[in-house]
């Protein structure tokens, strides 16, 4: 039962990252319809960037995030910016220009910082907490919280402020939210924003579990992608639930089958789809197309 509760609290730290990251492909998704395929070399550019001021420039960890997170939404910003000519009149030239992105991302990351990656150490200098047997990295809490909070600051953005309320309306009828004044544009570009800065949080978060590197975008972004699609794409919920089950599955599926845990996550994953191919949360979502 110890090695079970063990697993399970470490799947869910993880589940944690896996879930900000689907929050990024989902709150896309649900103001433009469109997926964003350089989302997951965004998170590796995010997780780059904090672990440059953590360790290079030696900035306190908070702050290393806060940088990070401040220069990933700005690219967000960019992205949104070069693709917003196409929205609403090619949407396929659209999509191919977010994986061309996430192309051109990981060739600078491997420029600036090079291909072979690093180590970040865990900025958490506190042992481990012990209760009943369980030893919990206090990191992991750490993670837990911040994911938290940040998914309740989304949360109320999107349901109280006049921004968020504007953004919803873009996402039910972009048309009809022109007609009442709303700037289009600028909705779209505050999604792409969020979008970028949760990415980083999620980067900036995992760096201290995983190994960075150019690559790490690949396999946070699949599965980011997976929780997302698992949840009901474009729900908020959807990317919690998502992102947490996904997480709790892979820390099982490497406990128990080492080489060939991500086989077996996606196997269960496509299993579950195919039970329920429009996810948990699945909702009738905006198309385009």
């Amino acid at each position: 039962m110890q090695v079970f509760l063990q697993t399970f609290i470490g799947g869910v730290s993880l589940g944690a990252i896996y879930a900000l990251v689907a929050l990024g492909f989902s709150l896309v998704f649900r103001t433009m319809g469109l997926v964003n395929f350089s989302h997951g070399n965004v998170v590796m550019i995010g997780a780059y960037i904090a672990s440059t001021f953590y360790l290079t420039v030696k900035l306190p960890f908070a702050l290393a995030m806060v940088v990070a997170l401040a220069i990933t939404g700005l690219i967000g910003v960019f992205i949104e910016r070069v693709l917003r000519p196409l929205e609403n009149k090619d949407f396929d030239l659209m999509l191919i220009g977010t994986i061309g992105f996430g192309i051109v991302l990981e060739a600078l990351a491997i420029i600036i910082w090079g291909a072979t990656g690093r180590a970040v150490p865990n900025p958490v200098a506190v042992a481990p907490i012990e209760i009943a047997g369980l030893r919990i990295r206090t990191y992991d809490l750490v993670v837990l919280a911040i994911a938290a909070a940040a998914t309740a600051l989304l949360v109320y953005f999107l349901q109280v402020t006049k921004r968020g309320a504007a953004m919803q309306a873009v996402a039910m009828d972009h048309e009809a939210a022109t007609a009442v004044g709303i700037h289009v544009g600028r909705s779209n570009a505050i999604a792409f924003m969020l979008g970028a800065a949760l990415a980083a949080l999620a980067g900036g978060l995992v760096g201290p579990l995983l190994y960075v590197s150019p690559a790490m975008g690949g396999t946070l972004g699949i599965k980011g992608f997976a929780a997302a699609i698992l949840g009901g794409f474009g729900s908020i919920p959807g990317a919690i639930v998502g992102g947490l089950a996904i997480g709790v599955l892979d820390s099982f599926a490497a406990g128990h089958f080492q080489g060939y845990s991500e086989l077996v996550t996606f196997l269960v994953f496509t299993v579950l789809i195919m039970v329920r191919p429009m996810g948990i949360f699945g909702e009738k979502t905006v198309n385009r197309a």
